[in-house]
């Protein structure tokens, strides 16, 4: 049941017809797994938290660098050294006090992410190197748990939403193949340009917010990229490949 608090500070979505207080419901009741504590951790934990997620796990053994504050507003020069993931959990907390947010000191890997990410409804993926999106897509296979996954580089992001384990439907490395060793690009190498980090975050939580609650058209399966450049967007389907060998069987 939700409290009077709760009533005042979800009113303006509890009010659209398609959510409602059954939508608000299944947030409270719901426990998002976020690895990542970056450029599109950041806007994505705060809106998630704004939203009323139950319970968010934050995933990141990294600490706040001068670096970071460009694209990562939940940080300030007063946090470089700290934690990612501990001073986001608390700025998770000092948004919503009705979310539990837990951090996570600890840095994914195969051994490991089955583990960490046990008890997540969704598990949402804003990492930002190549080896962790492989180990987080093997567990949430393994795990039958959606994953959202969200990347951003230089002026383009890209969302999308995989329940590998489901008959037709592709997982993360239907799209990009599973090879460990693959060269990864990230944003210090290619740049990205600061608000773009926020507007694929919150994409990501929209997101997340509709695979939680079941409103509108689910994204499973579909990838959708946003080129800021020329303000482009697109939505293409993603094939389940037959012989990946994380969800071919």
């Amino acid at each position: 049941m939700l409290s009077d608090a709760e009533l005042d500070r979800y009113a303006r979505q509890i009010i659209l017809p398609a959510f409602g207080g059954a939508g608000q419901a299944k947030l409270e009741a719901a426990h998002v797994a976020i690895v990542g504590a970056g450029g599109i951790g950041c806007p994505a934990i705060t809106y998630l938290a704004a939203a009323g997620v139950g319970r968010l796990t934050i995933i990141d053994d990294d600490v706040v660098e001068l670096s970071n504050l460009q694209r990562q507003p939940l940080f300030t020069d007063a946090d470089i050294g700290a934690g990612k993931a501990e001073v986001a959990a608390a700025a998770a907390q000092r948004i919503n006090p009705h979310v539990e947010a837990v951090a996570v000191a600890r840095r994914i890997d195969n051994a490991n992410a089955a583990a960490l990410l046990t008890g997540a409804d969704l598990i949402l993926d804003g990492c930002d190197n190549f080896a962790t999106r492989l180990a987080v897509n093997r567990a949430a296979v393994a795990l039958r748990t959606p994953l959202l996954s969200a990347a951003i580089g230089a002026f383009e992001g890209q969302v999308a939403l995989y329940e590998g384990w489901r008959t037709g439907s592709p997982c993360y490395a239907c799209l990009v193949g599973d090879d460990p060793d693959r060269p990864g690009i990230n944003c210090a190498e290619t740049g990205v340009m600061g608000a773009l980090a926020g507007m694929v975050g919150t994409m990501a939580a929209l997101e997340a917010v509709r695979a939680l609650t079941g409103w509108g058209s689910a994204l499973t399966g579909r990838l959708a990229i946003v080129d800021m450049l020329d303000r482009r967007w697109r939505e293409v389907a993603v094939a389940k490949d037959t012989e990946c060998p994380i969800c071919r069987g």
